[in-house]
């Protein structure tokens, strides 16, 4: 099953052309390339495996192979296989000529490498080339899946449009070319070990899901915070910003697994549907929610960095208060928070259980007493610590919060795999759990429009923060004026 404890060896991809659309890009050297080495060293690929790059640099297959190596050094004498036999090709995204190519070299590598006509196609370009690419695959030739031709699957990357009216127009276009199931819109969170822990730890255990309620829990924070600024991608960042680049995708998605009723079994259309109900039960917010319960910001030297411009309006930080209007979750906010040159690069999800009704020790013998809380490190240090109190050794009697801690290091000895390993190989299996549905993709989009709205009303409203520090003070005073306060980072 999707979610199971089974290892790369034990799942096996069936024989595949992989197509790379971008290839010569970053996505791809940094993350593509190593998680299918990755998958190769593991024995996870079919012996029947092609591997074909496409992008708009000019380059021979023996320097696509190249920065194959480059990329993955140390893959071992599977992926060295598989890289000695990695074609490329040299295109426009839109052109008739660049798809004739590709499906000359596809034809080649059913009968030299076997991949039986299957083939997976993953858009890993700048997202305003999505349609074209969709649509010549469409127009020249990708095959519908069936058992004569083989299947046709296509993977694509977040962002899935940039509002709403344009992950629709997206849709639009892939449902014109490809069914609903053929469809994988990836987001790699999806495929960290701790996300999917998520479902172990609440369905697998009887102590968790009673008190994982409005009953029990007094607030909800999750924090996606990163060090780094815009490190030379201020050309994409301009026309995305956290909201869209981090909001949209990455929170949702464990948003939804955080705050999901348990399904009725662990597979794809479950899980899901599950994962939808939760999103669409967001309270949409209006111009006032967005003036009061949400942060902008952006962190001072950002219009310094090359290609940002100077009276950029840009979001580097954004901070939320949500509602999930449901019988689970009425009344428990919902923090969220995500920024770029903060202190700490962390992501988590914090559970802030409700204080005792009573406390029977004297004020001074509990200072360093704080509310049960369940942390989820999604990274680094992926792994669960629970909060809780206990006396502290010695002839008084002090109690204070202390730290029950699981590691993924130190209770496994298997590495925790890549999100982009985990997913690659889902997609070639066909198996699309982890992978994101149209309406879920719509869903989290109508959360987020009013909010791209009214920031484009008319300027001001964004808050200015110190780079290194912890955000906006206004994004303090959003938890303050609930007598509550973030967690330290």
């Amino acid at each position: 099953m999707p979610t199971g404890a089974a290892t790369g060896a034990e799942r096996h991809s069936p024989p595949a052309a992989l197509t790379v659309f971008g290839a010569s890009g970053d996505l791809a050297a940094r993350k593509l390339f190593p998680a299918i080495a990755a998958l190769a060293r593991e024995g996870a690929l079919d012996q029947h495996f092609g591997l074909v790059g496409v992008a708009r640099t000019d380059m021979s297959d023996d320097a696509f192979r190249e920065r194959l190596h480059k990329a993955a050094p140390d893959g071992g004498a599977r992926w060295d296989a598989i890289v000695s036999a990695a074609r490329y090709v040299n295109g426009d995204y839109a052109g008739r000529e660049t798809f004739g190519a590709l499906a000359s070299v596809l034809e080649e590598l059913d009968g030299s490498a076997g991949t039986e006509g299957n083939r997976l196609f993953y858009l890993a370009t700048v997202p305003k080339v999505f349609p074209d690419i969709i649509t010549a695959l469409g127009s020249y030739g990708a095959p519908a899946t069936s058992p004569e031709k083989g299947w046709t699957r296509i993977v694509i990357e977040k962002p899935f449009g940039r509002d709403l009216a344009g992950a629709l127009a997206l849709d639009a276009v892939c449902h014109q070319h490809f069914d609903e199931a053929q469809i994988y819109r990836i987001d790699h969170y999806l495929g960290k070990e701790t996300v999917q822990n998520l479902l172990a730890l609440r369905f697998a255990n009887a102590i968790f899901e009673p008190i994982w309620d409005r009953r029990y829990i007094d607030q909800v924070q999750i924090t996606v915070a990163e060090q780094l600024g815009v490190e030379g991608r201020a050309g994409f960042y301009e026309t995305a910003g956290a909201l869209r680049d981090i909001v949209q995708n990455h929170v949702m998605q464990v948003l939804a697994l955080v705050g999901m009723e348990p399904p009725a079994s662990i597979g794809a259309k479950g899980i899901r549907d599950e994962k939808v109900k939760v999103i669409q039960a967001i309270e949409i917010p209006d111009a006032a929610m967005v003036t009061a319960d949400v942060v902008r910001g952006q962190y001072e030297g950002y219009r310094d960095e090359d290609g940002v411009a100077p009276d950029s309006q840009t979001e580097t930080y954004v901070a939320m208060k949500l509602s999930i209007d449901n019988w689970r979750w009425a009344g428990v906010p919902f923090y969220v928070r995500t920024g770029k040159r903060l202190p700490a690069r962390v992501t988590e999800v914090a559970l802030q259980f409700k204080e005792v009704p009573h406390l029977p020790f004297a004020s001074t013998e509990t200072q360093g007493l704080r509310p049960n809380s369940l942390l989820l490190r999604i990274q680094p240090d992926e792994g669960i610590c629970l909060e809780f109190g206990a006396k502290v050794p010695g002839q008084g009697f002090t109690v204070r919060s202390v730290d029950m801690d699981f590691t993924y290091a130190k209770a496994f000895d298997e590495r925790p795999h890549d999100g982009y390993e985990r997913l690659l190989l889902d997609a070639l299996m066909g198996d699309p759990t982890l992978f994101i549905r149209s309406d879920e993709a719509e869903s989290a989009w109508r959360v987020c429009d009013p909010i791209i709205e009214a920031w484009s009303a008319g300027p001001g409203g964004l808050a200015r923060y110190a780079a290194g520090s912890p955000g906006p003070v206004e994004a303090d005073r959003l938890l303050e004026r609930d007598g509550r306060r973030w967690r330290p980072l």
